[in-house]
């Protein structure tokens, strides 16, 4: 006997074995295992786990917003809209392919055009919900915010510029008060 697990393995005892004329012992083979087949149900869906959804725009740092939204797009299999114009269709065109083509591009377009506005603000809503199309959002919010952005930069950068330093000052202390007196500036400006 081994004291391991109790498990008599000098025995030759092949008592449980029965055989049968031309067959192995049915002690000796291994169970069948029989491969279950699982039903592959792929689940098509366009959500992204919420953690990959940007939060909403509130008129700061339009910029870091603007790449978040665009990668949440791709993600989505919209970001083409913000581009595109709708397929056109030729006058008198009874074309089922064509109409079957523009009305998905249509259903994806208006997607994208709530997704996007769904990532604003609810005063920000307001003033873009007309939009018709995704394209025509996505560049009004461009036009708007890169503007505003570029414009309030070019403002914090020239009062950096018209900092005078004196001579009476050491430099260490000039510079340490130089960059309070921006840290403070910027936060009045992003509020």
């Amino acid at each position: 006997m081994n004291s391991i697990g109790n498990i008599d393995t000098n025995s030759n005892d092949t008592s449980n074995m029965e055989t049968s004329e031309g067959s192995i012992p049915t002690g000796v083979i291994p169970p069948v295992v029989v491969p279950v087949m699982a039903l592959h149900t792929t689940v098509h869906s366009n959500s992204v786990p919420h953690g990959e959804k940007p939060e909403k725009f509130i008129r700061v740092e339009f910029k870091r917003w603007h790449q978040k939204m665009l990668f949440y797009l791709t993600t989505l299999n919209l970001a083409k809209f913000l581009n595109e114009d709708p397929p056109a269709i030729q006058e008198g065109e009874n074309n089922r392919a064509s109409l079957i083509a523009l009305d998905a591009w249509k259903h994806s377009d208006f997607l994208c055009k709530n997704y996007i506005l769904n990532g604003l603000d609810n005063t920000l809503y307001n003033v873009y919900c007309s939009k018709q199309s995704a394209k025509d959002l996505w560049d009004s919010l461009e036009r708007k915010y890169k503007t505003e952005d570029a414009g309030t930069k070019k403002f914090i950068v020239e009062r950096f510029l018209d900092y005078k330093m004196v001579d009476s000052k050491t430099v260490i202390s000039q510079v340490q008060n130089c960059r309070l007196y921006f840290m403070t500036f910027t936060r009045r400006i992003c509020l």
